[in-house]
């Protein structure tokens, strides 16, 4: 103990490789990872020999180069193992993850086993994957609601087309072989090409609504005056249908909302389109009322129309649904109106929902937040 005491190099190899010093390896970097392998070969066989000669110094120089080179091997050994378990075995991992997503398997998992660069590589990866397996479920569901997407424009245009077809075919048979006929056959054929030029425009607008395409003009206005005035507009247009309206605002004077206003006036006109569509009563009503709920504006429309079954409500805001009752009706719509509405709501930054009851009718009820000037104190 006393030749150890005195040697420095033993010393500083006891204080190297203390207590917690794997810990602080496996926090290190490659680069320092790789320096400390280095200086381990070169300088702890030095450390050893010097060590032996002070504590044998009788010994033979041949005896000592020996101990030395078995001290190189040994530690040359457990340094290759060591860089083999930190470097080379992360690094076939991530041969193996490339691999795999090279041939599109996504379903693995690449876990971080230490701090250093290579960790941080095995991290990213993961990271990488857990993106690339999200992209492609969104596509896998974007494909599915594409086909879907087709599938519904394919028979709601072809419907209208079909009726076309045979009042036109009609025509040049001779069976409009009267003017009363010929006319009712013309204005039939004239209210399907409305119909389909009513979807192709929906489908229009739901595609830029959904691509964000559309460019939202926002302004601040007062909400006592912006829903007077739509209430205004609709009194007169259901009026001169037979339609009861009836309107509330309840909103103080100096409220103000951010809107779109052609967009927010186009989310009022769906609901209440829908809502003159499914009217089945001869004295049909129209409700709208505007009151403050908060931070909220919220807006109802209400009418006293057939009503939607508790099955379809949830649903009804859902691109291309409609209710067994629209798919049986002549008046049936394509499904998009309220899809739309939600969107434009949406982007509005507020929220839609529907109570209802069959027999009774139905009302839409949507928020938007209100205007609030925020001081700033200096």
């Amino acid at each position: 103990m006393k030749h150890l005491e005195n040697c420095p190099q033993a010393v500083l190899l006891a204080v190297t490789l203390g207590p917690g010093v794997d810990a602080q390896i496996r926090r290190a970097g490659v680069e320092t990872k790789l320096i400390v392998a280095f200086m381990s070969v070169m300088i702890l066989p030095m450390i050893f020999l010097n060590v032996v000669m002070h504590t044998f110094a009788s010994r033979e120089v041949g005896e000592l180069q020996q101990l030395y080179m078995i001290v190189v091997f040994i530690t040359t050994t457990l340094l290759i193992y060591w860089i083999y378990r930190s470097v080379s075995v992360p690094l076939a991992k991530l041969q193996k993850a490339a691999r795999n997503i090279k041939e599109g398997n996504l379903d693995f998992e690449i876990r971080q086993e230490s701090d250093d660069e290579i960790g941080q590589l095995c991290q990213d990866f993961e990271e990488m994957r857990l993106r690339l397996k999200a992209n492609a479920e969104e596509k896998v569901a974007f494909d599915r609601e594409n086909k879907e997407l087709i599938s519904n424009i394919s028979h709601d245009l072809k419907t209208p087309i079909t009726a076309i077809k045979g009042y036109v075919e009609g025509i040049m048979d001779g069976v409009a072989d009267t003017p009363e006929r010929m006319d009712r056959y013309i204005k039939t054929i004239y209210n399907k090409a409305n119909e389909m030029d009513l979807l192709i425009n929906e489908l229009t607008l739901y595609s830029k609504i959904d691509t964000n395409r559309i460019p939202y003009n926002f302004t601040t206005i007062s909400a006592k005056g912006y829903f007077g005035d739509c209430g205004e507009d609709l009194h007169m247009e259901l009026e001169s249908k037979g339609i009861e309206f009836t309107y509330c605002n309840t909103m103080e004077e100096d409220c103000k909302v951010i809107v779109d206003p052609e967009q927010l006036r186009r989310v009022i006109n769906n609901i209440v389109s829908n809502s003159l569509k499914y009217m089945d009563k001869p004295n049909g009503k129209v409700t709208m009322e505007v009151k403050d709920v908060g931070d909220f504006i919220q807006v109802e429309l209400g009418d006293n129309g057939k009503g939607i079954a508790a099955k379809d409500l949830p649903y009804i805001f859902d691109r291309f649904y409609r209710t067994d009752a629209s798919r049986n009706s002549s008046k049936g719509g394509s499904g998009i109106g309220l899809s739309i509405v939600k969107k434009i709501v949406e982007e509005h930054g507020g929220n839609i929902w529907a109570t209802s009851e069959e027999g009774a009718g139905t009302t839409m009820y949507f928020v938007i937040r209100k205007y609030q000037e925020v001081s700033i104190d200096e």
